[in-house]
């Protein structure tokens, strides 16, 4: 270090690059995050090793996505594309694709991470590409599901999962059951949005002692989304609480921001507007400040909801219509479908039939779009709590639906072996999505 200020105009070489760059990752590590950034800047400054330049961008990449600076995290990720393709090393290139795949994601630009996605799966690597593959499927799980994309969502997860089993790779393993724990939250199968968000606890109790803590603050709020869902508030709260002291800890505002949408749905579950529209307000701020468009629509959906149960009729119309410009944006199928199936109930209230009917056909239409219906008994599947069952093609049936009247209608318990009934391929089903 002393060298490097003596020799402040000079370049940096190789093995001073290293010293550099490992000097940053102890600052980051301590929480010292600003002296950390200046380091790793100064590295791309000065360094006149390739290598040691996009290890650096990736650094920069890694701490801007954890402070929710999804635009800087975009500006490193170029960068670091722009390096490899100097370099020509299908290994460098797979990994600033995967970088800007992610920056993607976080920003909501759902088809460009699946573009980038797909263009890392193409690339021709060594082993170390390959070892990355488990990172690509999940990003383009989390893209095909925020386009509402289901089949394709749980495609990605379960060829994510079979490399992180394949790779021993826990890490991996824990940020798929979370996104699988997501995953079953949007189609109403609480049992398993709890199962898999307890199942990357699990991991992180058994062999996370050297990770980060986000990967405990990650399983806590999962959970807790998956708590609230089944109406056990207390325990929702708990862990909402153990994931927010997390976030606080190590700034991380994204999961901050989370946090406090999912405070704030807790409180109107318990119809404690009064608490709940001031957590959606600091959840706003933040979701804005770092562009998550998914997560303010989530928001004005929240504060929606809150408007009916205070009767405040066109006020909830007006949230609801910003939650559709949002979803729109972004592609999020399911959240059109919860619009207008809110936005019906409040015009067949106000009898204003011509509101209604339009309603109606959009509601229709996306239920067709997303084609969220079992394939053996016609029934719609996310309207409310059943379990369901995913094959080998990733077609999603109720395991068992009880109709309203009678006996129960069992779907795939009664189906046997005879296979998918929409593709028609085997119905046994590997691992334990």
């Amino acid at each position: 270090m002393n060298i490097f200020m003596r020799h402040f105009g000079a370049e940096m070489g190789q093995d001073q690059t290293k010293q550099q760059i490992e000097k940053g990752l102890r600052l980051y590590q301590s929480n010292q995050t600003d002296k950390a950034l200046e380091v790793w800047l100064k590295v791309l400054e000065k360094t006149a090793d390739p290598g040691g330049k996009f290890r650096a961008l990736g650094c920069l990449i890694t701490a801007h996505s954890e402070m929710g600076k999804y635009k800087e995290m975009l500006k490193y990720a170029l960068a670091q594309i722009d390096t490899a393709r100097e370099m020509e090393d299908p290994d460098y290139l797979t990994e600033g694709y995967l970088n800007l795949a992610r920056s993607n994601e976080k920003l909501c630009d759902f088809q460009k991470t699946i573009s980038y996605c797909k263009t890392c799966l193409n690339m021709q690597g060594t082993t170390v590409s390959l070892q990355l593959n488990g990172q690509v499927c999940l990003s383009m799980g989390n893209a095909f599901l925020g386009l509402s994309s289901f089949q394709n969502a749980l495609e990605s997860y379960e060829k994510a999962l079979r490399y992180a089993h394949n790779n021993d790779d826990k890490m991996l393993e824990c940020r798929v059951c979370c996104s699988l724990g997501n995953f079953y939250v949007q189609l109403k199968d609480y049992e398993k949005a709890l199962f898999f968000p307890c199942k990357a606890a699990e991991l992180v109790n058994d062999y996370g002692k050297s990770w980060s803590l986000k990967y405990r603050a990650m399983s806590q709020y999962h959970m807790s989304v998956a708590y609230r869902k089944l109406e056990r508030l207390p325990d929702a709260m708990e862990c909402c609480e153990e994931s927010m002291k997390i976030a606080l800890q190590h700034g991380d505002r994204p999961l901050q921001a989370m946090c406090l949408l999912n405070f704030a749905d807790i409180h109107r579950c318990r119809k404690d507007v009064d608490k709940a529209f001031p957590r959606y307000e600091s959840s706003m701020c933040i979701m804005t400040e770092i562009g998550n468009r998914l997560g303010q629509a989530s928001i004005y959906l929240g504060v929606g909801k809150c408007c009916l149960l205070q009767k405040e009729l066109d006020k909830a119309l007006e949230s609801l219509q910003k939650t559709q410009d949002l979803a729109e944006a972004v592609g999020n199928k399911l959240t059109s479908l919860k619009v207008h199936c809110l936005s019906e109930g409040v015009f067949r209230s106000q009898d204003q039939q011509e509101q209604l009917r339009e309603q109606v056909v959009k509601f229709l239409q996306c239920v067709e779009e997303l084609e969220l219906y079992c394939g053996m008994c016609g029934e719609s599947i996310g309207e409310k709590n059943q379990q369901l069952q995913a094959l080998p093609c990733s077609h999603i049936f109720h395991l068992k639906y009880v109709g309203p009247r009678g006996p129960p209608v069992t779907c795939l318990q009664s189906n046997g072996t005879k296979g998918c009934p929409k593709c028609r391929r085997s119905s046994m089903k590997p691992g334990f999505v």
